[in-house]
């Protein structure tokens, strides 16, 4: 019975390098932590989308979606005929609205959205070229979006749309997302590729020889890439994640997933847009397989793993671990401050502590 409710209905129930210097958070009622919230799943979590510190979305493996509309209580919901799918990213627009993004070989990359809360969806594409497998998708506004996945005949592919998702168009730069051997993303988070601004997009990859930085400035029609110093050259080391805040810094988070307490280089700043980087810690050091800005801030950003989680205020110099013991897979703030993050199991905790806006 619960998995028909959609958040909509529930609502109206309801009522509703070096290692940079390291800020152990103050074992006080003011420190910093993660706090388990109520939740219907038991599969792996990958995907969330936070919107205020009420309404947040969050997908996961065999075709799971849920939802909360009163900050507290997870709604789970059915996705009919996509309980095989594993559902890697999540955009959502309001309580609503939400679109999902199936990852894997071929016709599993897939996009289902709804606009009834999760009561109905609706298959809006299918992955037709049987070599693709998408990573990661991103929206800049409600309207105007982006689908990214792993190399097709030696370049990356990118899907854009500019109808809210009713259709899709291929990107033709062959020069520009042309792949090195073995190179291609991480579908750990739903954050191997942000936007920004009016038409900023980047994706990370790892795998091959190096790990790199990718960035567009018209929406996705034409890519330039930057390499990265973090180890790369194995199928689970390379750049995860990026994030970028409003003023053009930008933080990169990685490492390896099958050794998550290496503490080898684990990530990477840009203070003009991508355009350029710097090698830069993150704390925990470890595998993070996810890192974003808070919205409304210039330099905060908060990074989660399986190495655990932490925070910056100054655009990665410092960090301030929030935990080492919870294992994350993805993490988002909303411009209220609000703050989630999902991992294991159904895991689903939420922030509590100084706030970070």
């Amino acid at each position: 019975m619960l998995r028909a409710i959609s958040c909509a209905v529930f609502a109206a129930l309801a009522g509703c390098s070096a290692l940079p210097p390291v800020v152990e958070a103050p074992p006080s009622a003011h420190a910093a932590a993660w706090v388990p919230r109520q939740h219907a799943a038991t599969t792996e979590l990958r995907g969330l989308s936070v919107l205020s510190d009420k309404v947040a979305w969050a997908s996961g493996a065999k075709g799971t979606v849920l939802c909360t509309v009163d900050g507290e209580h997870w709604t789970l919901l059915a996705v009919p005929g996509a309980e095989a799918f594993d559902f890697r990213d999540i955009e959502a627009f309001d309580a609503n609205t939400a679109i999902v993004m199936g990852a894997g070989p071929g016709a599993a990359s897939r996009i289902y959205r709804t606009r009834d809360g999760g009561a109905s969806w609706q298959l809006l594409v299918v992955n037709k070229d049987a070599e693709g497998f998408w990573d990661a998708m991103a929206f800049w506004d409600s309207r105007n979006g982006i689908v990214f996945g792993d190399p097709v005949r030696g370049a990356f592919q990118i899907l854009v749309t500019s109808d809210g998702g009713e259709s899709w168009q291929p990107v033709s730069d062959p020069g520009g997302l042309a792949a090195l051997p073995q190179e291609g993303a991480f579908a750990a988070s739903g954050t191997c590729l942000s936007v920004g601004g009016r038409a900023d997009a980047w994706f990370v990859t790892g795998g091959g020889a190096q790990s790199r930085v990718f960035r567009s400035v018209d929406r996705g029609q034409s890519w330039q890439a930057a390499t990265l110093q973090i180890p790369a050259a194995a199928t689970s080391k390379g750049a995860f994640s990026v994030g970028f805040a409003g003023n053009g810094r930008g933080i990169v988070a990685g490492g390896d997933y099958k050794e998550p307490s290496l503490e080898t280089l684990n990530g990477a700043i840009s203070l003009d847009g991508g355009a350029g980087w710097s090698p830069a810690q993150i704390l925990p050091a470890g595998f993070m397989s996810a890192v974003v800005p808070v919205p409304g801030t210039s330099s905060t950003f908060v990074a989660v793993g399986l190495a655990g989680s932490g925070y910056t205020r100054d655009g990665g110099k410092s960090w301030t671990i929030i935990e080492k013991e919870t294992k994350l897979n993805a993490v988002g703030f909303s411009a209220s401050g609000a703050g989630w993050a999902v991992g294991p199991k159904g895991l689903i905790v939420k922030y509590v502590g100084p706030p970070l806006r």
